[in-house]
């Protein structure tokens, strides 16, 4: 989906986890939270870290971060990167600068942890994987995981390694979105076997209730009303700049861009807020596209929403534990009928 538009576009470019700002309970008008997910794909801008930890401390939400690892690796040792059926050391997304900058990342994803956010796999360099096969698979989790796992060492500074970090890299990464979307039943089997628990890669025809299958929590981007016509588009930044400026970036009509977008925020949220209450996801990226038109919509969305009564602004982690729980009670309740 979009497939290299995209990669030209980015390559411009658990456990203790601290209490909700908002109650996670359903409020005392028996209607179930209105839960606000939103996701960022990348991970790699280290201003861009600082800029959504900083919105999320002011609105009081928790994201998930789906992060690409070779984001984690630096120029110079990229050829230790082998993805499935590419040249050894390529990335579609391409490579920290230098170290500095790797653990600049690293202290991030430690620092956004600890804050309640969770941090998700997007794979490393970026590759269609719709045609690989399940070991295709288990070959770029295997790169994520251990890049992941030894980043402090690759990066020359063994001795700021948080103690619990290699715990969290080998088994606190529960959740992945594949690039461009693209995923299969090979990539479930992969996931399963692998120990995740969610996948977030697939698309609705509107806001659903994620779904279990294949021993996964599925969670899908929903086509939301946009525009003058209302014509649904992917819940997420890119299809929007797809949209509004046939992706090319177009900063002249950057204000234009984020109130249409603000606009359909809105609308999505208000009919789920005032209606079924299902969960409302919105996915971004770590580009500012459009002059950063659709992250400052987002700010201001979240600025409005959080806050309001029965509503809470989680991770897919976070959604998908509530969700179990909701489903569990209910259960409960009506065996005792």
């Amino acid at each position: 989906m979009f497939r290299s538009s995209l990669s030209t576009v980015l390559a411009l470019s658990l456990a203790g986890f601290p209490a909700l700002a908002q109650s996670p309970q359903d409020p005392v008008d028996d209607r179930p939270v209105q839960l606000v997910v939103v996701s960022f794909d990348g991970a790699h801008d280290n201003r861009l870290w600082t800029q959504s930890r900083e919105m999320a401390r002011r609105t009081g939400a928790h994201f998930t971060y789906f992060l690409s690892c070779t984001f984690l690796m630096t120029k110079e040792n990229r050829k230790s990167y082998q993805a499935p059926h590419q040249p050894r050391g390529k990335s579609n997304v391409g490579f920290a600068p230098d170290n500095a900058d790797v653990v600049t990342r690293l202290e991030h994803i430690w620092q956004a942890r600890a804050e309640g956010h969770d941090i998700g796999s997007h794979a490393c360099g970026h590759f269609d994987g719709a045609k690989w096969s399940a070991d295709d698979w288990k070959q770029e989790f295997d790169f994520f995981r251990n890049t992941l796992r030894d980043a402090w060492q690759n990066a020359g500074v063994p001795e700021r390694e948080p103690v619990e970090w290699r715990n969290f890299a080998e088994k606190e990464i529960i959740g992945f979105r594949a690039p461009y979307l693209a995923a299969g039943s090979s990539l479930y089997a992969a996931l399963r076997d692998f120990g995740f628990r969610y996948d977030a890669s697939q698309v609705s025809k509107g806001p659903v209730l994620p779904g279990e299958s294949e021993g996964l929590v599925h969670f899908s981007l929903p086509l939301i009303p946009e525009g003058p016509s209302a014509k649904p588009v992917i819940g997420m930044d890119y299809n929007l700049f797809v949209r509004h400026s046939l992706g090319i970036e177009d900063k002249k009509h950057s204000a234009k861009f984020e109130e249409r977008a603000l606009s359909a925020y809105r609308a999505a949220f208000e009919k789920q807020y005032s209606g079924e209450r299902i969960p409302l996801q919105l996915g971004f990226h770590f580009v500012e596209i459009n002059g950063g038109a659709y992250w400052r919509a987002l700010d201001r969305f979240l600025s409005e929403v959080c806050s309001k009564p029965g509503v809470a602004c989680v991770s897919q982690r976070e959604a998908m534990d509530i969700l179990a729980k909701r489903t569990k009670a209910a259960k409960a309740a009506s065996q005792t009928l």
